[in-house]
């Protein structure tokens, strides 16, 4: 037969799984720490000494308009009572400063082994203002989608956090 190859059905299978999955948005979707960095940066600024930062134009550059923050499995709240939240926070922490540490990823999830550090300015946490400041690891899971986060879980050593500010180890 002139003209004609012979066919691997295999082999076709195994291409057309290969395009198929290329062309989804896991396959097109392929971060590196480079890329992670950059999406994170515009969240991580807007955590740091908030009352000197716009907030909101950083955490909407960064986030989808319907980006759920995870303090636990069921504990989610939208990016709007997230930034008014955190904008309350920010006037009781004036210096709070979020530190990127490490950062993995896992398909389309940005995972951040940061540190958080302050000096509250008032009372925080139940404890009245010292003087003293904290610094607490946190670990945060982003999942990404067209370039934004879309949902974050997050968990911070608060504990951590009240024991060096009551004076504790």
């Amino acid at each position: 037969m002139q003209g004609s190859y012979p066919v691997n059905a295999k082999q076709v299978g195994l291409a057309g799984a290969l395009v198929a999955f290329l062309a989804s948005p896991a396959g097109a979707q392929t971060l590196t720490v480079e890329k992670a960095r950059a999406i994170m940066t515009p969240f991580y600024e807007a955590l740091n000494r908030t009352p000197e930062k716009d907030v909101v134009k950083l955490l909407e550059q960064a986030t989808s308009s319907d980006w759920m923050s995870c303090g636990g499995n069921d504990t989610c709240v939208p990016r709007e009572k997230f930034i008014g939240g955190f904008k309350s926070r920010g006037a009781a922490l004036p210096d709070l400063k979020w530190e990127i540490k490490e950062v993995l990823i896992a398909g389309d999830r940005i995972i951040v082994r940061g540190e958080a550090s302050g000096t509250p300015s008032g009372a925080f946490l139940g404890i009245a203002a010292s003087g003293k400041s904290f610094k607490i690891m946190s670990i945060d899971i982003h999942t990404i989608e067209d370039g934004k986060i879309k949902r974050s879980y997050h968990l911070e050593d608060w504990a951590g956090a009240m024991r060096q500010l009551s004076g504790g180890t």
